[in-house]
């Protein structure tokens, strides 16, 4: 996805754009994400003072995962608001001094809002996912769903370490 910076600083109207994009490559490593569609940006570039182009916009993606506490499917629409500024200069190097400023340096006429995109689609994906926040989830032991029914399994936790102060008080 990408925009000419000079063609949206210099003009009066923003520029709209909507694209499809895949990133399913960016979440092969996690386990609890089973499938994900394509990720969908609508975003505005709209010329700002100072030479500035803020591109702002939502990003949405349909996420296939798994309970992390009972490992039932689960479908999670993930909306992103996304904002950036950027600014051309010839030497970003040099601007990168004042880091107060939240500005994005480009040297090309042509920007490449990808890795934007990307950075923020992977910065707000859900860190754990839960079908319901009242779920039980597995029991340790037999491994029941405890959201169905209650299993006869021990509850009493021993730390490990105070293990055999137990074994103490039974005599």
């Amino acid at each position: 996805m990408n925009f000419i910076f000079r063609q949206v600083a210099s003009s009066d109207v923003p520029m709209e754009l909507h694209q499809a994009l895949d990133v399913s490559s960016l979440v092969k490593g996690r386990k609890d994400i089973t499938g994900i569609g394509s990720l969908q940006a609508d975003l505005q570039a709209k010329p700002a003072e100072g030479g500035i182009v803020d591109v702002s916009g939502t990003l949405s993606v349909e996420l296939d995962m798994s309970c992390s506490r009972c490992l039932k499917p689960l479908k999670r629409k993930v909306d992103i608001e996304f904002e950036e500024s950027f600014k051309h200069s010839d030497n970003p190097e040099a601007n990168l001094q004042n880091e107060e400023e939240e500005l994005r340096y480009v040297t090309e006429d042509r920007v490449d809002l990808t890795p934007y995109i990307e950075e923020s689609f992977l910065l707000n994906l859900p860190f754990v996912a839960v079908c319901k926040d009242s779920c039980k989830g597995l029991c340790p032991n037999c491994g029941i769903d405890l959201n169905e029914r209650e299993c006869d399994c021990n509850k009493d936790r021993i730390d490990p370490r105070l293990a055999a102060l137990s074994d103490f008080f039974k005599q």
